[in-house]
């Protein structure tokens, strides 16, 4: 009497036993001989000098911890992140008072757009394709920082989940 069962699992641990996978945590969907990575500093389009300063440094945490990369001078680095901050948007009113003597907004957001490129310093090209990410961060009236920090997360996010699908 024969056991589906059994055979689909014999079957199955052939199957795997027979194929290598050369599955690695280090580099995410980026190519196996990205060990380290240069995040350069983006050019900033906008009138916020402190914005690249913040998006400098989420990346060069998230990097590390993330996908498991180095952290290198560029000319050592096998990948290098390069972009620039194309706008900063503040001050859409999100939420207002209930009290219609009082006109202010409670809520407002702000808009962050970034032009994003991973370049493979190894094989002298650009990885997947360059990405232009627009991302929002809401706050309280009077809390920007906290606000740009949201969209700037957002955006690490966005860069990071591109590396690893490649893009």
């Amino acid at each position: 009497m024969r056991r589906p069962g059994v055979i689909a699992l014999v079957l199955g641990a052939l199957l795997v036993a027979g194929c290598r996978f050369p599955y690695s945590l280090s580099g995410g969907g980026l190519p196996t001989d990205i060990k380290s990575v240069a995040i350069i500093p983006f050019d900033n389009e906008t009138a916020s000098p402190e914005l690249q300063h913040e998006l400098n440094e989420a990346l060069r945490s998230s990097f590390g911890s993330k996908l498991g990369l180095k952290e290198a001078g560029e000319d050592k680095a096998s990948a290098v992140v390069r972009g620039k901050i194309v706008s900063y948007d503040l001050d859409a009113a999100t939420g207002f008072s209930a009290n219609p003597a009082q006109a202010t907004s409670s809520r407002r957001q702000l808009k962050i757009v970034v032009h994003v490129e991973i370049f493979d310093q190894i094989h002298n090209r650009v990885l997947g394709r360059p990405m232009d990410i627009t991302e929002t961060g809401d706050y309280p009236e009077g809390g920007e920082a906290s606000g740009r920090k949201q969209a700037i997360d957002k955006i690490v996010t966005g860069i990071i989940q591109g590396a690893q699908s490649n893009w």
